[in-house]
């Protein structure tokens, strides 16, 4: 990891750095794109997903009926001058072709409904790296489920699309989320010794990018082993330490929920002052009005222009 030039940054917080990354040059070409070809163009990215119909189903439009519509989200996405739309391949082949070229596209090509229970979470290819190379995408995402019972097939399928996204050069980002009976019984998915395995996962099994959750504290009384037990951390060092535990990965944190502003940009602070490189949000943008996430999104970008690289 490496500080960035001085004022471009605060004192103290590291990132990885694009230029130093050893990464071919299908990969350097694909992700300067996403980090300095839109948004702030200053190393920061801000990545609008819209994976939530086929994960969680309607319900998630429902507080704002107008976002049902995918062209709300690209709309958002051109105007809100986010880095990139994170979808699934019917909603990219449908949706984005007057955004082609104008909003990058990070493919989902796995996925899941929420009706089976998450005791045996594991998300399905739901598309292919060669679909993200067709739709000029300039990253594909893949969720992994850690710990959950049926993590072996996941590792297997994820080791095949990283196979694939080194023969075509395309960026990798992971949604290493913790999941299972075992996870929760060792302090739960948003424990600090869960995320923080999640992100040394996603580093070893040769993730660019890695999505996670900020961690917070689980049950005293869980399982979790006692070595994380004893850490005495609060909210940015939970931040800080699975930013260091991705290593070379860049690291977006998960925006989740609606958040009321106060907290959303709290945790916008919190994650780019811990070292990451930036923010996944879905939820807390679009489910508002055009209008108020527009606003939203500018008071985001002010509080990240103070972090580029």
């Amino acid at each position: 990891m490496s500080t960035a030039a001085a004022g471009e940054q605060p004192e103290g917080v590291t990132r990885p750095v694009l230029d130093e990354l050893d990464i071919p040059l299908g990969k350097r070409v694909r992700l300067r794109r996403l980090l300095y070809g839109r948004g702030l163009k200053n190393g920061t990215l801000l990545i609008l997903p819209i994976d939530q119909g086929l994960e969680h189903g309607p319900i998630d439009f429902f507080t704002n009926p107008p976002s049902q519509d995918p062209d709300f989200q690209w709309r958002l996405a051109l105007e809100g001058n986010f880095n990139a739309v994170a979808c699934h391949y019917g909603l990219a082949s449908k949706y984005m072709t007057k955004y082609a070229g104008e909003v990058p596209l990070l493919l989902k090509i796995n996925g899941k409904t929420t009706i089976p229970s998450d005791a045996e979470a594991f998300s399905a290819l739901t598309g292919s790296v060669e679909d993200a190379v067709s739709l000029g995408a300039d990253a594909v995402g893949y969720t992994l489920y850690v710990g959950s019972p049926r993590q072996d097939e996941d590792l297997q399928q994820l080791q095949l699309v990283r196979e694939d996204c080194d023969k075509y050069n395309m960026p990798l980002v992971v949604w290493s989320y913790p999941r299972g009976v075992a996870i929760e019984k060792k302090g739960g998915r948003d424990s600090l010794y869960a995320v923080d395995y999640a992100a040394r996962v996603a580093l070893e099994m040769g993730a660019d990018i890695v999505k996670l959750n900020i961690p917070k504290h689980g049950p005293k009384d869980s399982d979790q082993p006692a070595e994380y037990a004893e850490i005495d951390y609060d909210y940015g060092e939970g931040a800080r330490r699975v930013v260091e535990s991705a290593g070379r990965c860049l690291v977006l944190f998960s925006g989740g929920s609606k958040l009321g502003d106060d907290d959303l940009l709290s945790k916008v602070r919190t994650g780019l002052e811990a070292g990451a490189t930036g923010l996944i949000f879905g939820r807390n943008m679009w489910q508002r009005p055009f209008d108020a996430a527009l606003d939203i999104v500018g008071r985001v970008h002010d509080l990240m222009k103070e972090f580029g690289a």
